[in-house]
């Protein structure tokens, strides 16, 4: 599939060049120290240490981008995707796609597609395993977002929906944000865009065939999203919800199908009587169809939404809504360019095949759907406002 060509309409994309920007830095120490992590988290052979030193090398010696060497089933899908850059170094680069290849580049680098003991592994696992328990895991945070359910359902609809929003501050690939994960106790103003009245309205209509959504994180996040989807199926709101996830590990903490069936399995033995039964609950569901799992490489790629392919367009369409979750489909929802921060979210979006809510915290330099001066407030409040992860938005599209 090839990328469309950039439209003399569309803002430029966010690159690494830009001096002094959160992509910037991302690329030349987040993703670096990503790498070592891995290895200090895996107890990986020295051929596969060296893969990975090399690749930070090539990184911070600022060496033209490599292609893929591995023989993988999409080594020719990321040569697509890397052609149009080749030649350039990592900081000369758009930066969703420097990301994005990033990922795929260190699953070449810890075996991840080769036969042998390093085949499937998941170079995130404990990562992800530590999302799920302790003082700010995925397991507490579930107990505490049950036990403090409304019990009308519209104000128990809004608490998940918000919970579901403010999960996704757990994402292990910003460890800044994840020293100040709270599931909880977010400030109202720390709300930039609120369409959640919206969104629960049009989920109380009720009777919808199916919701859809494109998910995010592990851990605490992905433990909220379930608990939306299960409310959602026990409710009747929907017959059937449909999670899209990555095929493989992408962006550290991104959710594979495995994490979801291990959460699910975990919340079935949780000692609280009231998790547990949500957990018992989501397997039914799962096993009788109406919870559904599934992926597309698509999700793990460098491609942004509008260039999705048609398969993956017509699915969706028949979703009566797409939640949307998290800062990197935000960007790929918008191309990650450079959009004015009062465009309208529907004028971009036109091309989306569904109606959809998007539930996002902010970790990266894009934004829209603002007042006009209202950036400048919030820049002049608090210069990191756009990526600490402190702001999050709701925003609802309904049909175009």
């Amino acid at each position: 599939m090839a990328a469309s060509p950039m439209s003399n309409s569309l803002p430029p994309p966010l690159m690494t060049s830009e001096e002094g920007s959160f992509a910037q830095r991302t690329v030349l120490r987040r993703k670096p120290q990503i790498a070592r992590d891995v290895l200090r988290d895996n107890h990986y052979p020295p051929e596969i240490q060296a893969a990975v030193e090399g690749l930070i090398t090539e990184i911070e010696s600022l060496s033209p981008v490599h292609p893929l060497h591995e023989a993988a089933p999409d080594v020719e899908y990321w040569d697509e995707q890397w052609r149009p850059y080749a030649g350039r170094h990592w900081l000369a680069l758009p930066w969703y796609f420097a990301e994005a290849f990033f990922y795929r580049r260190l699953l070449e680098a810890v075996r991840y597609f080769q036969p042998g003991p390093w085949e499937g592994h998941d170079p995130f696992a404990m990562a992800k395993r530590r999302a799920i328990e302790g003082p700010h895991g995925a397991l507490l945070l579930a107990t505490h977002a049950l036990l403090e359910l409304p019990a009308e359902l519209p104000a128990a609809l809004l608490a998940l929906l918000h919970d579901s929003l403010w999960g996704n501050r757990a994402d292990l690939s910003n460890r800044e944000v994840v020293a100040r994960l709270a599931g909880h106790g977010a400030e109202q103003q720390d709300l930039l865009l609120d369409d959640s009245a919206q969104v629960v309205d049009f989920l109380l209509k009720g009777a919808h065939r199916r919701i859809d959504f494109i998910n995010d994180n592990a851990g605490p996040e992905a433990a909220f999203d379930l608990l939306l989807a299960g409310f959602l199926l026990d409710r009747s709101l929907t017959g059937a919800v449909r999670m899209h996830l990555k095929p493989y590990p992408f962006y550290v903490s991104d959710a594979l199908i495995p994490d979801m069936r291990e959460l699910i399995s975990r919340l079935e033995g949780a000692p609280e009587p009231r998790l547990r039964a949500a957990g018992e609950r989501l397997e039914g569901h799962l096993q009788s169809g109406r919870l559904e799992l599934t992926t597309d490489r698509f999700w793990a790629s460098a491609y942004e939404f509008r260039d999705m392919p048609a398969d993956l367009r017509r699915d969706l369409s028949r979703a009566d809504l797409v939640i949307i979750k998290g800062d990197a489909n935000y960007r790929r929802l918008l191309g990650d360019r450079h959009w004015p921060y009062t465009t309208r979210l529907a004028e971009i979006v036109a091309y989306f095949p569904a109606p959809l809510a998007v539930l996002r915290t902010l970790k990266a330099e894009i934004i829209v759907g603002l007042e006009p001066g209202q950036a400048e407030q919030l820049a002049a409040a608090d210069a990191n406002w756009l990526v600490n992860g402190k702001r999050g938005l709701i925003q609802f599209v309904g049909r175009i």
